[in-house]
This record gives structure tokens, sequence and C-alpha cells, in this order.
């Protein structure tokens, strides 16, 4: 049984100086030495911090915080989603991270670097010398914390599927060689006949018996046909109208998927579990490797690190899992953790793309074995997610009529994944994980932080200006394809804000003037 640790994420994580103050950040434990009590004394008030993992200027505030010598108490709003209403409604504000010293809000990130020194010393002075006032911000109590809505225990648990034995036999056996059809040879190739042959003498089945198995193995993506030689409905045939038409295992197929070229051996989890489970691992190692001032990851280190090949044995798990039943909401949240893993596991293992041609090659190379099919993040972003629209440099649709894949897409493009995907560049929306309850409330969510920061929109009254990000101009089909219906889509997923009230008032002056802020393509990693 393949066990994979657990990621140790079952409560609030606070950092060390967060310690000093435990008793006012999560209800969980009482000081244990003396240093924490005296500190506690000297600064009786505290700093929240709200935050969610992998965010870079997350990062960079607690990384200036804890240089300031003052209590901090940082609330994963990720893991804490229960908050997020209250975090609303008391800043007006989605993004992260929000700072509060006691219940004074200081703003985000960057309202935190451009406050004056003195004022920043007269907030120091508030947390330290009054009280924590009976209007702080809230934070997790003890039984939010222990078992967040929709989290998991980040443990895969893995139990051998049925047929993983016989698979192991039948790559070691006689049956898998070259074949001959017409003047083409096949490689690591085997006929259904062959099969079922192997299968009466090997293992002693009846014919029957041996027929279901041939069977069993095609539905369960142990083995597919090779294409051009199968027959038309994917079928195999029983008795003695077995099929002879050509079958490889999953893993011989080739292709150059990054989890491909072993089985998944493991009974078959549901596909938004598994896609939580890796997202969970790879933002933990996107975050332990995120450098202080959260401007840049270090791929190089992170490749090292030992997690990252459970994470590498985890992504074999999605060869065999079923795509068809997925619901609606289910596909979004599995295809965007799904995308945001295969990126850093891209970067990882072929680097990061340095121009637009080395951007092209990797967004429509880089890929996942995914439920029998290949997916790279093309496929992911502009086949499934985007109702299989062409995309960014593509002169076809992703899926023609007859790919299987088609079955699996959105029947319409869905705008608000835009602001969920992360491509790796410092341009790209955050990263987070992402759970099919109540996914369409994350995304707008998504969606209000990233138009209320200046990367994505900026609106100047004075000239009747709205400047927006790149991605409402190379998508702007899926905002309403004109910048009427473009502006009037911001508007509409706009949180309150004096942005919102200034956004407003230009359109209401008539005609509005729409351009396009420059795409930071730099990449975020550190080598």
């Amino acid at each position: 049984m393949l066990r994979l640790p657990r990621l140790h994420l079952r409560r609030e994580h606070c950092s060390l100086y967060t310690l000093w103050n435990l008793a006012h950040c999560i209800e969980t434990a009482e000081p244990k030495h003396r240093e924490m009590e005296e500190f506690t004394s000297r600064a009786p008030g505290r700093v929240t911090v709200y935050s969610i993992q992998g965010c870079p200027h997350c990062v960079q505030a607690k990384a200036t915080l804890g240089r300031l010598e003052v209590p901090v108490c940082d609330v994963d709003l990720g893991r804490h989603p229960e908050l997020r209403a209250a975090v609303k409604e008391l800043t007006g504000r989605s993004s992260v991270p929000q700072i509060f010293f006691n219940n004074v809000h200081v703003g985000g990130n960057d309202d935190l670097q451009k406050l004056a020194p003195e004022e920043l010393q007269r907030l120091v002075s508030l947390v330290k010398e009054e009280p924590l006032p009976a209007d702080a911000p809230p934070v997790p109590q003890k039984s939010q914390s222990e078992d967040a809505p929709g989290e998991t225990d980040g443990e895969f648990m893995c139990e051998k599927d049925e047929l993983a034995d016989l698979v192991q036999d039948l790559k070691h056996g006689s049956v898998i060689g070259s074949q001959r059809r017409g003047l083409s040879v096949y490689k690591k190739s085997f006929s259904g006949d062959q099969l079922v042959d192997w299968l009466q003498k090997e293992k002693g089945m009846a014919r029957a018996e041996a027929c279901s198995t041939g069977q069993a193995l095609l539905q369960k993506k142990y083995m597919v046909s090779v294409r051009g030689c199968g027959q038309q409905d994917g079928g195999f045939g029983e008795g003695e109208n077995v099929t002879d038409a050509l079958y490889r295992l999953l893993e011989d197929d080739p292709h150059s998927a990054l989890n491909a070229g072993q089985t998944a051996g493991c009974s078959v989890k549901p596909a938004a579990e598994l896609s939580l489970l890796l997202r969970e691992l790879i933002l933990k190692l996107f975050s332990e490797h995120l450098s202080a001032d959260g401007k840049s990851v270090d791929y190089k280190g992170m490749s090292s690190n030992p997690a990252f090949k459970r994470y590498s044995e985890l992504a074999i798990q999605l060869q065999r899992v079923e795509l068809l039943s997925l619901s609606r909401e289910e596909k979004l949240a599995f295809f965007i953790n799904t995308y945001n893993a295969l990126v850093i596991h891209g970067f990882l293992r072929l680097g990061a793309p340095t121009n637009m041609w080395s951007r092209y090659r990797f967004f429509n190379y880089v890929s996942y074995l995914i439920g029998g099919e290949v997916f790279t993040l093309q496929d992911i972003e502009n086949g499934v997610l985007r109702g299989n629209k062409k995309g960014l440099a593509q002169f076809r649709r992703p899926f023609s009529n007859t790919d299987p894949r088609l079955q699996v897409a959105l029947p319409n493009a869905e705008p608000l994944i835009h602001f969920a995907l992360n491509c790796g560049a410092k341009g790209c929306p955050p990263i987070k994980t992402y759970s099919p309850q109540d996914i369409d409330s994350q995304l707008r969510i998504s969606a209000e932080a990233f138009l209320e920061n200046d990367d994505g929109c900026v609106v100047d009254s004075g000239k009747r200006e709205v400047r927006l990000s790149q991605i409402f101009k190379w998508y702007k089909a899926d905002f309403g394809g004109t910048d009427e219906n473009l502006l009037k889509w911001v508007l509409e997923h706009m949180g309150a804000s004096p942005k919102k009230t200034s956004l407003q008032g230009v359109m209401s002056e008539g005609k509005t003037k729409v351009t396009f802020l420059p795409y930071d393509w730099s990449s975020n990693g550190s080598h």
C-alpha cells in the first residue's frame, strides 16, 4: 500500500512570531514558556493578516511585519473561507492580504509598504501598548481550525486495484511486442486475440472470463487502442468475436505527458478529490520555496525537495480518473487545480519559457495523461474550460469533432477561469486551491480581487479612460466581444469600492476609452 505522508495542514499555521501571542490568534493552546507570557504582557494587542497560501504579496507583507517585533496572527482564508464574508464587510475588499493593527485597517501589502515611518511607528505602538479591543477583526475558533469546510487531511491512501498485478504480469509476459499491419509496424503492442490467448494459457481463465478481463482492462484505461488500428466503438468483443485490433498498455502509448511512463496501479480516486490533494501538495511546495519578499520562486530547490517526488507519484494517479461523470462544478475545480499544478510541474521539469516561441511550445507541449487521454495546458484552458475555443496563436480549436476529449469540454466558455489560472508569469493571478462546493462564488471572489489591484484595472477619470489587463484583450470574446460589453462585465464583477464608483462615473459620461496594460511575462523563478 502506497502511503504519502500527511501535509500537516490540520490547523491554522501561524508563524513563529505569531506564537508569541497565540492566545489571541487561535484558541488552541496556552503559552508554555515564561518568555511567551512576558511577551504577551508587553504586547497585549495583535496584528491580524488575512492571507492565502502561495500569495507573493502576503509573503512580502508578513516578512515586513516580522521585522517590527509585533505579535502577528496569520489567518489563511483558503483554509477558513467562513471568514471571507466578515473580512469583505470590514474592508470592502476581496484581495489579500488585508492587514489590521488591532482594529485599525491598513489595507493590503502596497498600503503597508507605503506607510510613512511615523505612521507605522504609531501603529506599532498601538499594538504594543493598547489592549486588543472588543471589535478586533475575527480569527478562527478552535472548532473552525480543526476541520475547515472542504479540507482534506492531505493524505493519499493507495489501495491496489484488482487488475494491477495482472498488468504487471502482462508487462513481463510474452504478449507485448512489435506487430505489423500492412506496411506499418507498431511497437510495444498486442492484438485482442493474443491477450485472450495469454489470459487463458497463463492465468487459467475460460475464454468468456478472458474476454471480460480484456474489456475491463480497456474500460479501466490500463490499455488503449492503437490509434488507427482499433474498431470505431472502442469495444473489445467477446467469445469468438474478439477483435484483432491492436492495443498498448497506457504507459507504452507514445506521448510526452509528465506523469506517464509508469502504471497507475491504485484504485481510482474521484477526480475532484485527487486534484485537491495534488494542489495542496504543490501549493505547499510553492509556498516553502517562495522568497521572503514574495517576488520569486526557487524552482531548483523545489525540484530537489523530497515532497516533489511524492507529488510526481501522486500525479501518476491522474492517468485513469473518470472524467465523463463530472458535473460542471467538479470539472471547473478539477481542471483549474490540475492546470495550476501542471504549470509548476512543467517549470520544474523543463524550466520556465523565456520568449514568445518558448511560451508557445511550453503551453502546447507540457501535458498530463488524464483519464486515458493527453491534455496539454492549451487543451485544458481552451479545450475544456473555454468550451473548445481557439486560444492565443491557435489556428483551430483544440478538439476536433471526433476527439474523445470533446466530451469533457464545458458547453460554453467560462470567463471567470481567467482569474484562477496561473501561468507562472509575474503578470498572472495568484494561485490558490478550488473546490467544487460553491465554485462560482470562489471564482467571483478571485475576479473581484484581480480587479481591485492596479495590475487588473486602472480607472483614469480625468482622461475618461479605463486601462485593463491584457487578459481582457486576449479573451475579449469571453467578456462580450466589444469594449462596451467588456466594461459592463468589469463593472458587474467589481466589488463595492471607490474604483467601482469611479468606473460608474466614467461610463455614465458617455464614450469611454479602453486601453490595455503591459503584461509582465517575466518568470517568477529565481533561477
